[in-house]
This record gives structure tokens, sequence and C-alpha cells, in this order.
């Protein structure tokens, strides 16, 4: 697993910050930034967990804003490119799959689930009208691939976007397995490598997790449905302030140890 690029593995030892769920909600994670960045410490991690994109009206800017910040966290003395890792969220791996929404078998019904989960935010952002999709979803599959073409062409014309979207993994831990960072949730009967799509959809049962998952710590995750803030127990942390919801966009910051030492709010 120690290989798998699904996976982003952090160096050991380190504070590790985690960013909650954004949900393009760019002036939030721009004044979460600028306190972020006179408390970072040489040396420290950096997680953003999923949901980056979606439901707020400023999703590329959002994007910007996460891209301009990793050019000054880069820059930092002593800080190397794998010690910040980006999750792919529940938005992520819809975009992902609508931009292939011409292979779905019922395409006007995916689209009106994706739609209503929030994704619509996404396809505005890149120039796209929903109205215009569900129309291809009637004329086809040809109609469809023109669609998606159009939005893939708007994000690929907005520098660094595609990186950063190829660059998203389904979890990422510390070396010492003192802390796995996640979407939403976990599979606790299944190993990590065989995880399927419990990290975008499986936080129903996140609080029943009362015991370390595997070898490791703690499992800490990025967004909560119930958008209850930050919420700490033996074996997991959850936090979520339901940026996107009304409420505030959430960072917390862990020590070496996995416990909580600090926290943001924007």
């Amino acid at each position: 697993m120690a290989n798998d690029p699904k996976f982003a593995i952090l160096r050991s030892g380190r504070r590790c910050w985690a960013v909650a769920a954004a949900h393009g909600e760019a002036a939030r994670l721009g004044a979460l930034h600028g306190q972020l960045a006179g408390r970072m410490r040489p040396g420290d991690n950096l997680v953003y967990l999923g949901n980056v994109l979606g439901r707020g009206a400023a999703v590329a800017e959002t994007i910007e804003e996460i891209l301009h910040f990793r050019r000054a966290f880069l820059a930092r003395p002593g800080v190397f490119r794998d010690d910040v890792a980006y999750l792919r969220g529940s938005q992520e791996e819809m975009w992902h799959k609508l931009l292939q929404i011409q292979f779905a078998p019922n395409p006007g019904e995916v689209l009106t689930w994706m739609m209503d989960q929030g994704v619509g935010a996404t396809v505005a952002a890149y120039g796209g009208d929903p109205k215009d999709g569900f129309d291809a979803t009637k004329r086809g599959a040809v109609a469809l691939t023109d669609w998606t073409g159009k939005l893939r062409r708007a994000m690929g014309a907005r520098d660094g976007h595609n990186a950063l979207m190829s660059a998203l993994r389904r979890a990422a831990y510390v070396a010492d397995n003192s802390l796995l960072f996640v979407h939403a949730g976990i599979d606790v009967t299944r190993p990590l490598s065989e995880q399927t799509d419990s990290f975008w959809w499986g936080g129903g049962g996140f609080d029943a997790i009362t015991a370390p998952y595997g070898a490791f710590g703690r499992v800490v995750r990025g967004f909560d449905h119930r958008h209850r803030g930050l919420e700490e127990k033996d074996a997991t942390v959850s936090i979520d302030g339901g940026c996107g919801f009304g409420g505030p966009l959430l960072a917390v910051c862990f020590d070496g140890a996995g416990q909580v030492v600090d926290t943001i709010e924007a």
C-alpha cells in the first residue's frame, strides 16, 4: 500500500493541519488561510478533506485560493511537495462522474440526483447551464458528450485546475499510522486497500466507530452531513462546521501523537 497512488502518505512526527469541506466558499477559505499562515510551523503537514467544489457560488475562486496558498506553503523552508494532500470528496467524485455522464445508462436520473446534491454550482463555475445538460440527456450520448466536452475545456482553460483534480487522493495517512484522513466515512469491515465508495458515502456509520480502525490510531473526516462542528472521540475526529450550508469553515491541528492542539474557524 506504500506505493498505492490512491493514498497520500504524510511524514510522521509532525503536526498535521486538516481543513474541512469548503463547498465553494472562497471568502471563508481565504479568511481561514489568513489565520493558518500565521499559525503554521515549519514542518507542518496540511490536508484538505474534500468537497472543495459544489454548493457555493465561488467554486472556481475556491480552487484559485487553494492553488495560491499551496504556492505560499511550498515556499516555506523545509517543506516538501508531499507535505500537502488533497482528498477527493463526494463533490469531486460527482464532478468526475458528471464529465462521463454520457456513458450512464440513465443519465437524466443521474443528473437530477447530482443537481440535488449541489453539483450545479460547479457546472455554473465552468460556464455550464444545468438546463442544457438536461436537454442533452433527452437528445442522446452525442449531445451529452458535447455538453461535458465544453465543461472539460472550460476547466482546462483555468491554469492549475485540472492539475489539482488529478492530485486528489482517496485518503491520506501519517506514515506512523497515528492518523488516517478521509472525506466522510470508512467501512471498518474492509481494509484500506479494499475501500470503495465508503470514503464519500459511508458517513452514516462514522459515529459507531469506537475502536481504532486497523493499525490507525484515529480516523479524521472533513464532511458530516449533520454539520456538528468539531467532534472529538478516542478513535475518531469529525470536522465540519457547515461551510456551504450557512456555517463556518473549520481547520484543526493535530500534534505528532494525533491529539488536537489547535483549531481555526472562519
